[in-house]
């Protein structure tokens, strides 16, 4: 495919981010070009067939859909289905030698009663839930609003809050301490503080602010915080994304890896080669960096900043069979949901000192979804269904002395630490693949780091940012700035209100270009 000599635009990085933009600017009349290393675009919002001889779609990198605003689907026209669960979480334990569970469902109601009644003994645990998450919702319908415009300074947020207090809370104490304000059971707490830790490694009992950020943004999504299925998988939604921006104008290309950047007053000059390792160059009035945050900054020759570290195992599966559950549960309505395996506060706080310590936790806390109860369209009428494993406190420098057996000894422990809960083993549920081999593949951070270029594996590209001006000269902007006039940021850890699959660093990048 040729391409044209000069660009309005650039984007560098073909995950939805650098889609988002590409799209808002194309359907603006500039003339955009989109360079994605790899064969395919979508960064981590991707679907694969991950087994060969194996008809099935796998979310392989993300899962779940929240923060992407209603906006944008509207504004570019997405044609997404997002699903409801119908159950929230589901929590299997073993208490006095039983084994018990807790059930929380989308919409509580007698059933989420009865569960919170029979492992507490009493109605207060589920009065502290409703009130802190209720608390919540209140904030995320005031902040969800304010992700879509220009950044609101410290005090002008306040005054939009209508419970400044949690808002506060957040961000000026650890997050334990906010949690063990409403809360008091030792698995309850662990399974509100799950979402301080999804892809961040931090200490919840630190006042740093770390895993006050993570868990916001894990809970104002669209002003409701519920975290949908994307039919067909993630990938329909960056493919979706990638449709909008090509009818728009724009140039995709795939297989480009951009080798330098040179910057002038006027513009930057691109150099990428192709598949076939022919070499190329552009010149564009602007450059979007769809891109890690360090890859863009050694693109530029900037000093190298502190390298960010991943914290997170994903385990893919393709089952055969649900297994069944010692708690007597209906696998096919609790697996819906959120599982949560081993994440109660004190075994999260063990993990993390193990973590931080240098050793792979004894028991890793995780979480499980199966997608295909809400979406059956990705296994493709086969029966099978799929099981993704997203395991906490595992950094990248755990994995850095021996990144196989590492990998391999942490999948047998979250392994191991499921079938204590199940009829029968997982293994005896897993699919085969057309090579003779069962039907799960694991992912290190450093594996992260190496499929997708993100440093460290860190899916969120680095630390969290609050969602607000933190400095008065930042207000009014859209937080995308670089230390370059005609480059602008719109990766998930490059912009203030990055993070997920939102399209927020996207958006706000082509906001920031079309207003100037």
């Amino acid at each position: 495919m040729s391409t044209a000599a000069r660009y309005d635009a650039v984007v560098v990085g073909g995950g939805h981010n650098g889609l988002v933009a590409a799209a808002y600017l194309a359907r603006a009349g500039w003339s955009v070009l989109v360079l994605e290393r790899r064969d395919v675009l979508g960064g981590a919002a991707v679907s694969q067939q991950v087994f060969p001889g194996v008809d099935v779609r796998l979310s392989a990198y993300s899962y779940l859909v929240s923060l992407l605003p209603d906006r944008i689907v509207s504004d570019l026209g997405l044609p997404l289905d997002l699903r409801d669960r119908a159950v929230a979480s589901w929590t299997p334990l073993r208490r006095d030698e039983r084994h018990r569970s807790l059930l929380v469902e989308r919409d509580e109601g007698p059933a989420t009663a009865a569960s919170f009644r029979a492992l507490t003994g009493s109605d207060a645990e589920l009065a502290g839930w409703q009130r802190f998450y209720g608390r919540l919702s209140t904030l995320a319908e005031d902040l969800a609003p304010t992700l879509t415009e220009p950044l609101p300074g410290e005090a002008e947020l306040a005054g939009r809050l209508r419970d400044p207090g949690i808002w506060h809370d957040l961000r000026e104490r650890p997050l334990a301490d906010v949690v063990g304000d409403h809360l008091t059971d030792d698995d309850v707490r662990g399974i509100a503080l799950t979402d301080g830790l999804i892809g961040t490694f931090a200490d919840v009992h630190a006042a740093d602010g770390l895993a006050g950020r993570c868990f916001l943004y894990h809970l104002v999504g669209n002003g409701t915080g519920r975290w949908r299925v994307p039919v067909g998988g993630m990938g329909a939604v960056s493919g979706a994304i990638a449709t909008a921006a090509r009818a728009a104008g724009a140039t995709l290309l795939t297989g480009a890896t951009v080798t330098a950047l040179e910057t002038r007053a006027d513009g930057v000059t691109v150099h990428w080669t192709d598949a076939d390792g022919v070499a190329h160059a552009a010149d564009a009035g602007h450059l979007v960096g769809g891109a890690a945050p360090a890859v863009l900054d050694d693109l530029l020759g900037a000093p190298a900043g502190p390298r960010p570290s991943g914290s997170q195992l994903k385990v893919n599966m393709v089952l055969r069979r649900l297994p069944g559950l010692r708690s007597g549960d209906d696998p096919h309505r609790v697996f819906s949901g959120t599982v949560h395996v081993d994440e109660s506060a004190s075994a999260i706080d063990a993990a993390y000192a193990k973590a931080a310590a240098g050793q792979l936790p004894d028991v890793v806390p995780f979480e499980v979804y199966c997608h295909s109860l809400t979406d059956p369209s990705i296994t493709g009428g086969t029966g099978l269904h799929t099981l993704t494993l997203f395991g906490l406190h595992t950094p990248a420098e755990l994995f850095a002395a021996d990144p196989v057996g590492t990998r391999e000894e942490a999948v047998r422990r979250v392994v191991a630490q499921l079938d204590e809960h199940l009829t029968e083993p997982l293994a005896d549920c897993l699919a085969i693949d057309a090579e003779g081999r069962p039907c799960l593949q694991a992912a290190s951070p450093l594996d992260v780091e190496a499929a997708l270029a993100m440093p460290g594996g860190h899916i969120f590209h680095g630390d969290l940012s609050w969602p607000v001006a933190t400095d008065p000269a930042q207000a009014g902007t859209w937080g995308v700035a670089t230390s370059h006039p005609r480059v602008v940021a719109a990766s998930s850890g490059g912009t203030v209100r990055g993070g997920a699959v939102s399209g927020l660093g996207g958006f706000a990048a082509a906001q920031h270009l079309l207003g100037r």
